[in-house]
């Protein structure tokens, strides 16, 4: 069910190197993308992805982007929800990221995001 690289919650390992990919937003600028975490929802697999930052904090606390988590002022990182969708091309299985169409489906989904969220933060706080 979890890939190697999740633990049981479906969040990337931090141990782990981080899971970045290049995409282009609606305006047709590149942008660099950080996969969050992976989750099913109705038999579908679906993907958050958030805003990559570039940190020179060299840390090991569970905060590190640069310790912005600490900073009040830190700017809010924009996640975005996308269904996965397995291809093969030449021979070669490859997961492409698909925006979610149906406003319904993606109120649905962003509930189950902020739930999830939510879930890690209370097993944190224990």
């Amino acid at each position: 069910m979890y890939s190697e690289d999740q633990n049981q919650n479906g969040i990337l390992s931090e141990e782990e190197p981080r899971d970045l990919i290049e995409g282009i937003d609606e305006d047709g600028n590149n942008v660099l993308l950080e996969v969050v975490r992976y989750f099913f929802y109705n038999g579908e697999e679906y993907v958050v992805l958030g805003d990559a930052h570039e940190s020179d904090c060299d840390c090991e606390c569970e905060h590190c982007e640069g310790c912005a988590a600490e900073d009040e002022d830190e700017e809010a990182v924009n996640l975005y929800i996308m269904k996965v969708v397995e291809t093969e091309e030449d021979g070669e299985e490859m997961e492409t990221f698909e925006p979610v169409e149906d406003e319904a489906l993606l109120e649905k989904l962003i509930d189950v995001v902020q739930a999830d969220f939510e879930a890690d933060e209370e097993f944190d706080d224990e």
